[in-house]
């Protein structure tokens, strides 16, 4: 075994003990065995192109995650009645998959319901029957709710990402696609090691949460991190369930990761289990990408209320309810660097065995100023449960 392929092993050992590990995060293992960099990206491209492992930006961490080996082939259907891009998206998903590429809705609903695929690449303007019907009808079939669902649609994403979330899709990309993107979501989604695959949660764990606040802290006063809150969340799950809460949270979790995918320029973004996300970059970016988000969100919720009962807007006559709906928005706070230190010692104050940089969400909650909830969410095997009401005082 020569020192290239030697490394490749000892590299792909290190990945497949944590399933998935950031690339920053092999840079300084790398560094610890005085391995270059150059040697390190050589290895990954190596292990990836004998499918071996994937990579995804996920929240502005690039990620490496080891896929499992299956003797049987995955099957995907891709329903797209445009042929050209049908084929472009068969060509995206790329080899070692059973591909059944299908035209019609109508047709579609049929063969699923037979062919019984792992994952669905569905388009939302059909012939027969439309992308949301299909996606329900999948979603609603006990024999094939295991089934993932990938909408990729030119339509505007304002209301079809939500009711496509709603309805059970997986993940939602908006045309023009990038394939190595669509090929790293299914690769990840069908091949991926251990717990299946889920966008919410696999938005930077604690551990990457409490690296971006050492950092915030570190960098200069350009750089910022802070909450980005949901507003009206936990009267909205109180009212409406929990499913219809974390409809939400993963919607907004969607719009973030394509944010920071598109214009993020070193920006993070994590997940703090609760109804905050935390951003982490510079100021000025920060602003305009926050704005963003901020300005899309309130534009689907109209939507939002429509889903739960609330007759349209634009129709002029009063709210099926009688009760007050709910005020859902987005709320940027940036923390400011003394307050966030303040609290950063307090918790280290009683840390016991745990050093600097390693916090629990608590901890993270506390002190970025979120640590008065209404909201619990815990996460396991089966995916995100969401529950209203206070946690109880420490």
């Amino acid at each position: 075994m020569d020192e290239v392929e030697g490394f490749r092993s000892e590299l792909l050992a290190v990945i497949n003990e944590r399933q998935q590990v950031t690339y920053n995060d092999l840079v300084e293992y790398v560094s610890s065995k005085e391995i270059s960099e150059e040697m390190l990206q050589r290895g990954l491209k190596d292990l990836q192109q004998i499918n071996a492992i994937v990579s995804r930006n996920s929240g502005g961490i690039l990620t490496y995650y080891v896929l499992q080996e299956k003797n049987e082939l995955r099957k995907i259907m891709i329903v797209e009645d445009d042929k050209n891009i049908n084929k472009l998206v068969a060509l995206s998903v790329g080899k070692g998959f059973e591909i059944t590429q299908i035209y019609d809705g109508k047709e579609a609903i049929k063969t699923v319901k037979n062919l019984r695929p792992n994952l669905v690449v569905l388009d939302l303007m059909l012939p027969g029957a439309d992308g949301l019907e299909i996606c329900q009808s999948i979603k609603k079939d006990p024999q094939l709710g295991n089934t993932i669902v990938i909408i990729i649609s030119a339509m505007d994403a304002t209301s079809n990402r939500f009711k496509g979330i709603k309805y059970g899709a997986d993940y939602y990309i908006k045309k023009p696609f990038d394939p190595d993107e669509l090929r790293g979501l299914v690769t990840i989604f069908l091949k991926k090691k251990g717990k299946r695959f889920d966008p919410l949660i696999d938005l930077p764990n604690e551990d990457k949460i409490s690296n971006a606040v050492e950092g915030a802290l570190q960098e200069s006063e350009e750089q910022e991190i802070g909450r980005l809150r949901v507003e009206g969340f936990a009267e909205f799950a109180g009212q409406f369930g929990a499913n219809s809460g974390i409809t939400i949270l993963r919607l907004i979790s969607q719009i973030l990761q394509d944010k920071v995918r598109d214009n993020g320029k070193n920006v993070f973004v994590g997940f703090l289990n609760s109804d905050d996300f935390v951003i982490a970059g510079n100021k000025s970016h920060l602003d305009k990408m926050v704005q963003g988000i901020r300005d899309e969100f309130s534009a689907v919720v109209p939507f939002i209320y429509q889903s739960e009962g609330y007759k349209p807007i634009e129709r002029g006559i009063d709210d099926s309810y009688d009760a007050e709906k709910p005020s859902l928005g987005l709320s940027y706070t940036p923390i400011a660097k003394n307050s966030l230190r303040a609290r950063r010692a307090e918790i280290l104050g009683k840390h016991s065995g745990k050093g600097v940089g390693s916090y629990t969400y608590d901890e993270l909650r506390q002190m970025l100023g979120s640590d008065n909830l209404d909201i619990i969410i815990t996460r396991d095997v089966s995916g995100v449960k969401l529950s209203v009401g206070k946690r109880a005082e420490k």
